[in-house]
Parts: structure tokens; sequence; C-alpha cells
């Protein structure tokens, strides 16, 4: 039950002026009217490649496997359409297979192996050692480190000659942190989405196929799992997705990012005070208003999708409805659900606009459950002095005028085919309290 005392999450205004206040975060926001019909896609960032170049375009393209630090894992897909995962390849046989999908070490971490050396006593497990003394062990796999630590060294201030001065041992000294670090990235195999349009488009979430971004999903979920296993210091680890440029992406190229990190951060931390006298928060403060409000975007027996209230930017929330304590407790139906309606989403949303996911989940060492969600941000405008000076968000589409827009767009994209065949907008169920996470063991 929401507090007598907070604002109510949405009031409408007669000059058209919604004002909303989202109930887990405190964050307000105004829509006013007019400032919603402005473009939100970027322009294409396709025209000037080369296709000559075809899977040479940036340093994630599947035909530049060694311009990234060794690989910890790859998810490929064999002629029968069946998958699977191969871990530690050595440089030598990286080009014997297409990765659909690679788990490697962001070579510019938040925070460095060397971080939680000296501030938390880490020693990497004896597998991660073993991968590093087996990559080594090879000419080819030494090339390939020492080509990578030159590459970071030059990025840091080293010139050419400065690190052609130092010995090849040395110049290994910093090996461990490309196979012991905390900071993963998920790297998608295309850059280009396929079809047959004059106009190329990049690969985004939702020009995979709902099975492509199940796997997508599986293969993250394990990387968390495995982040979580290795680093022991490790308190949260935050997954998230920046998409183009203007949402802080490295590469127009499609990868999702994997970050250890030793606190759990300020809005988990306040969730978890809130639930201790509020265990029912996530069913009372947003699938309950979302269906007051008539927010639902989409629904699966799994997981629910709704337009996201007071919110800095507009936002498609997707929830799993698992009783799963963890993600990689989810069982492959709950997954899979949890995958198509973010796909969709995606989907919906369309690959010319600058996009964040950001995943929620509960910390493994928390005493209180709360449920996996995702929140998909389209940053189609910018923060300023207005926001800066009142701590009040203008953000430029209500929570109404996106449900419609992407409802609508659902529906078309499901009549083709292109996203699962789900449930949507007032085709939902919509049951209160759906949420399950309570039930968590």
């Amino acid at each position: 039950m929401l507090s007598p005392s907070s604002p109510a999450p949405i009031t409408r205004l007669p000059d058209g002026t919604v004002k909303q206040f989202n109930p887990l975060t405190g964050t307000e926001v105004w829509t006013v009217p007019g400032r919603a019909r402005r473009p939100l896609a970027v322009a294409s960032v396709t025209d000037a490649l080369d296709p000559a170049q075809h899977g040479h375009w940036c340093a994630f393209c599947e035909k530049r496997y060694l311009d990234t630090p060794p690989e910890k894992s790859r998810l490929v897909r064999s002629p029968d359409g069946t998958w699977r995962t191969l871990e530690r390849l050595p440089a030598e046989s990286l080009d014997a297979t297409v990765a659909d999908f690679r788990r490697i070490p962001n070579l510019f971490e938040i925070l460095s192996f060397d971080y939680w050396r000296l501030n938390h006593g880490y020693v990497p497990p004896e597998h991660v050692v073993a991968h590093e003394r087996d990559y080594l062990a090879s000419p080819a796999g030494r090339v390939h480190v020492e080509r990578v630590l030159r590459r970071r060294a030059e990025a840091n201030g080293t010139s050419a000659a400065e690190w052609d001065a130092v010995s090849p041992d040395a110049r290994l000294a910093g090996a461990r942190s490309l196979f012991a670090g905390g900071h993963d990235v998920v790297v998608a195999r295309r850059h280009l989405a396929d079809r047959a349009a004059d106009a190329p488009l990049p690969a985004s979430s939702g020009t995979l196929t709902p099975e492509e971004h199940r796997q997508y999903l599986a293969f993250t979920v394990e990387a968390m799992r495995s982040l979580y296993a290795d680093i022991p210091p490790a308190r949260y680890v935050a997954v998230f997705q920046n998409w183009l440029r203007p949402a802080g992406a490295s590469f127009d190229h499609l990868h999702k990012q994997l970050v250890a990190i030793d606190e759990r951060g300020r809005q988990t931390d306040h969730e978890l005070g809130r639930l201790r006298l509020e265990p029912d928060l996530y069913n009372d403060a947003v699938l309950q208003v979302a269906l007051d409000e008539d927010l639902l975007l989409a629904e699966t027996d799994h997981a629910v999708a709704l337009a996201g209230i007071g919110h800095r930017y507009p936002t498609l929330e997707v929830w799993s409805k698992s009783a799963a304590a963890v993600p990689w407790e989810l069982t492959p139906a709950e997954l899979r659900d949890f995958s198509d309606l973010l796909h969709a989403c995606h989907a919906a949303t369309g690959p010319l606009v600058p996009t964040n996911e950001e995943w929620h989940h509960r910390p493994p060492e928390a005493g209180l459950p709360m449920p996996l969600r995702a929140m998909l941000k389209w940053r189609v405008s910018t923060l300023a002095g207005f926001e800066g000076g009142t701590k009040i968000n203008v953000n430029t589409i209500s929570p109404d005028d996106l449900r419609d827009r992407v409802v609508r767009r659902l529906g078309e994209l499901r009549d083709h085919g292109l996203i699962a065949p789900v449930p949507l907008g007032r085709e939902c169920a919509g049951l209160p309290g759906s949420l399950r996470y309570r039930d968590a063991t």
C-alpha cells in the first residue's frame, strides 16, 4: 500500500500537463504538452560503413577477435539450430567457429583487477589462473595479450617508444587483469541487421529473433552468476546495455556490460529498507499502480511489461513474476518469458533510438526477496539547467502516450511474426499481486 503522505503516482492537469512521482525512487517528473512531438530516432550510424569491410567495422565485429582481450566464453549455433557454449578457447582456435555471442573482459574496467586485489586481497580462483597460464603458453596467445596490453598502455599515455623499451616479460605484467577482472562485455555477432532493404540498420536487440534474444539473455545471466562465484567480495553485479553513442556506447555494436562492485548501490539499499516494512512493495507500488492507470504493455505467464511512471526518460519496464531468489535460478520458461517481453520492447523501440537497458535484481547476500526487472530507457532528451535547479525532470512522453505508441507498434510486430505471440495491452490478464517474489525460498 502506498504511503498516504506520498504524492499521487500520476496527476493529470486540465491543460494536458502530466505530473508523475515514482513510488520506488521518489523521482519527480513532469510531461508538458507539445514537447513530445520531437523526433526520437538519431541519424543512421550506418551510412559511412564500407560494405567491403563487412566484419571489420569496429573492434567488436566478428573478424576482429584479436582486437579485444582474450574471451572467457562464446555461444555458437550449430547448423541444426542447437546452441553450445565454448569456454577459454586458445588464440589459435578463435576463427574455428563463429561466435553469435562472446563474453570478453572490458579493456577499460570501471573497477580494475587491482581494485579487488589491493582493497580486498582478492586472489583469483584456479580456473582463472589456469586460463591465463594456458593462453600465454602459446605463441599466438602471447602475441595477442601483448598487443592488447600495448593498446591499453598507449591509451593511458605510454608512447610507442616507451613501450618498445620495456622487456617482453615486463610487458606482460598486467596480463592477469585481462583474465581475472570483474568487468565483462557480452558482444553480439552482427554489426548490421540482417535485412535486404536499401538502407541498412544497426543490429539492435530488437532486430534479433526472439530465440536469439533468449540465448543472449541466458548467456548474460550465466556471466552474472560466474562473476559472483569468482569474486567473493562482490556484493552486486550491475548489468546494463548502452545502445548507440548518445546513450553512452563506445561502439554502435550490440553488447551488454556486467560490472562487479563491492556495494549494493543506494537504490537497492533503499528498497531493502522499505521491504522490511512493506513486504508487498513491488505489487503495491508498481504493479497495482500500473493496473489502476491502465499502463500494461504486454504479459506472459511469467513476466509483465508496463509503461513506467516517474522516470527521467520514457521507460519501458519488464518485471519477472518468478519466485526465484536470483536470476540464474529462473526456470527456462521463466527466463524465456522475461526475454520475450524485453525483446518485444526493444523491437517496438526501434534500432535508431538511443537506449539504456538497466537490470535490477536481488543481491545474493540480501536477506529479503526482490524480483528481477529491466528498465528500457529512451535517451531522447538531455537533462539541463531546469532539471538541475529544481530536481523536477521534464520527460517528453507521458506514460499514457508511451503505452499507446508501444502497444500499437507491438501489434504490428506481432502480426508480422517479429516478436513472440504475447498478449498486448488490454488483452493481458493483469491480475493484482502476480509478482511472486515473496514466495522465494
